[in-house]
């Protein structure tokens, strides 16, 4: 709520953007729009960053994040998914909690439009939904990339679960809201949409009749269970090789605990669990200092990666 409530200005004029194009290869014609901010030479790498769901390089947590990366020496690359804010009007299609493929694309597509950026390594940072599809990445994708950690903050890694706690009655101010903007994205994009289309997204009462009426008949899923079963991040952790820092508040409204629990952390090395009582939903905020705490601890894993 206080990153919805309360949302001082960030100022990254010190860092001027620069807006990048990047094709994916899937046919479609779809590309991702992207502000990277470089820095004089001598950065410690380049610092990915992946929004949320209804979420964008504007997002004011990800603006956060990029201040905090900058100012440590990273360059930094804000990154919109697939029909997301400035890629609207580039994309046909729309992104989901599984597609990490996109995030391939956009690598393979910066890599070659300045290969230099690659030079001290990437370093993958997921928020929510983003956190998720990052994790599928790091565990099916990493390998053909220099990537040298990632993190993942607040991500839905059971989608059915985090499905039934948001549409519980204590979350149906959020629930409305979220369906509402979910609604807003799916029409944006530039493509003619059938009767029944258009039908679908009008009549879906609950993100669960969106993602099953929507989003899983658009990519190929048998239904929004088939859907959350395929793409769920927990299935993924064991494949992954980079080494990850996943970030979980045991008091998040939206995303339930279950699954980092039952999860056996210690059967792979390159996974560590930070899983602090108080947070809430990408809300690690760090008081007076300005930075998040998510920020601090990511921080913290990366230096001791790379030590």
């Amino acid at each position: 709520m206080r990153n919805f409530l309360r949302r001082p200005p960030v100022d990254l004029t010190p860092w001027p953007g620069r807006r990048l194009e990047l094709p994916l290869r899937d046919g479609s014609g779809d590309r991702l729009l992207a502000c990277l901010h470089a820095i004089p030479d001598g950065t410690r790498g380049l610092a990915v960053l992946v929004h949320g769901l209804t979420g964008c390089e504007d997002s004011f947590y990800l603006r956060l994040s990029a201040r905090h990366w900058l100012r440590s020496g990273y360059a930094v690359l804000r990154l919109n998914l697939r029909g997301a804010g400035p890629s609207r009007p580039f994309c046909r299609e729309q992104y989901h909690a599984g597609r990490s493929a996109d995030l391939r694309d956009a690598l393979q597509a910066l890599a070659a439009a300045d290969g230099r950026l690659f030079d001290r390594g990437l370093y993958l940072v997921g928020y929510s939904l983003g956190g998720n599809l990052l994790l599928r990445f790091l565990a099916e994708e990493a390998g053909a990339f220099p990537v040298i950690a990632g993190a993942s903050v607040s991500a839905p890694i059971d989608l059915k679960a985090a499905q039934r706690r948001i549409m519980e009655p204590r979350n149906w101010v959020y629930h409305r809201y979220l369906l509402a903007r979910m609604r807003d994205e799916a029409r944006a994009t530039p493509v003619t949409r059938s009767q029944a289309e258009e039908a679908a997204i009008a009549g879906a009462a609950s993100v669960y009749e969106f993602d099953d009426r929507v989003v899983a008949p658009a990519n190929g899923f048998d239904g929004a269970d088939d859907y959350y079963a395929r793409c769920s991040g927990l299935r993924f952790l064991p494949g992954i090789e980079v080494p990850t820092l996943v970030i979980h508040a045991e008091d998040d409204p939206w995303i339930p605990n279950d699954a980092y629990r039952r999860f056996d952390w210690s059967a792979n090395p390159a996974l560590a669990l930070a899983m602090p009582a108080k947070g809430g939903h990408v809300g690690f905020h760090g008081g007076e200092r300005g930075t998040p705490w998510h920020d601090s601890e990511i921080a913290r894993f990366f230096s001791s990666v790379t030590a």
